[in-house]
């Protein structure tokens, strides 16, 4: 039997005078945390590794990420994540994320790319529960495989899930299911035009509304659109490479995150 990897990871940040300060960290298998210097004071910033250099098909990932009261935390990952190829009978990779934020709190979740081999198998939910005046930034980046080497995603499997509460009320539940030829279904006009990547980037704050001319500016000519509902902003960004996504996804952040520097792995 082929060896599966197991990682699971938690980490709990809490306001101390002006700062955010460390107050849980469980990190257990292929799942690891570092804390990098500040670089905006009252931030805490969290870089996520996976030491197992990839997911395969059945390996489990479990992640829980908090904010207390008035704390500030923003989390991003190492490098992006690779979902590799699924033996036949294989379980899916499940992944599953959960962020709290209590009142006052402000999370943002800034990972890198998932990148998906052909034949991966993905099952990934990432779950999101805010209180009534809670922040929080997200964005996740799905690369049906890499175009400058030539990939194609001819096979798979992928149940991609964004689930967002805030004061326990559903605001935005964010499904997608692929089966079989994905390359051929993204070619298709009503899904993806014939895009390789495909980016989503979520905005909840009391200014969503006020914020939206400045990010669809920010969008520019890209195949993109951005809305926004009951006090959240949904920004959906096609393209044919990760490259030029890429790029319009950091315009986007900047607007949102007023210009603080990005995380300096995203910089590698």
């Amino acid at each position: 039997m082929l060896q599966r990897a197991v990682g699971e990871l938690r980490v709990v940040v809490k306001r101390f005078g002006p700062e955010t300060v460390l107050d849980e960290l469980r990190q257990a298998g292929c799942l690891k945390a570092r804390f990098p210097r500040r670089i905006v004071p009252g931030w805490m910033d969290v870089v996520m590794l996976n030491t197992g250099g990839g997911v395969a098909g059945g390996d489990r990932l479990d992640l829980a990420f908090g904010v207390a009261a008035g704390g500030r935390m923003t989390i991003a990952a190492q490098a992006a994540e690779r979902f590799y190829r699924a033996l036949p009978g294989d379980a899916p990779s499940f992944v599953r994320t959960r962020l709290t934020v209590e009142p006052g709190g402000f999370l943002e979740w800034l990972p890198q790319e998932t990148i998906l081999f052909d034949r991966s198998a993905l099952d990934r939910q990432l779950e999101v529960n805010l209180a009534a005046d809670a922040r929080f930034l997200g964005v996740e980046t799905l690369v049906f495989g890499r175009t400058a080497m030539g990939e194609r995603v001819r096979q798979g499997w992928l149940r991609d899930l964004i689930r967002v509460r805030v004061g326990g009320s559903l605001l935005l539940h964010d499904a997608v299911r692929l089966d079989g030829d994905i390359d051929a279904a993204m070619a298709r006009p009503a899904i993806g035009g014939g895009a390789r990547v495909v980016a989503t980037v979520v905005y909840v704050a009391p200014d969503a509304g006020e914020r939206l001319d400045e990010v669809r500016a920010a969008l520019g000519s890209a195949e993109a659109g951005a809305s926004v509902w009951n006090g959240m902003l949904v920004a959906r960004i096609l393209g044919p490479d990760s490259a030029g996504v890429r790029g319009t996804v950091v315009a986007a952040l900047n607007v949102l995150r007023e210009n603080r520097p990005l995380p300096r792995v995203w910089l590698c």
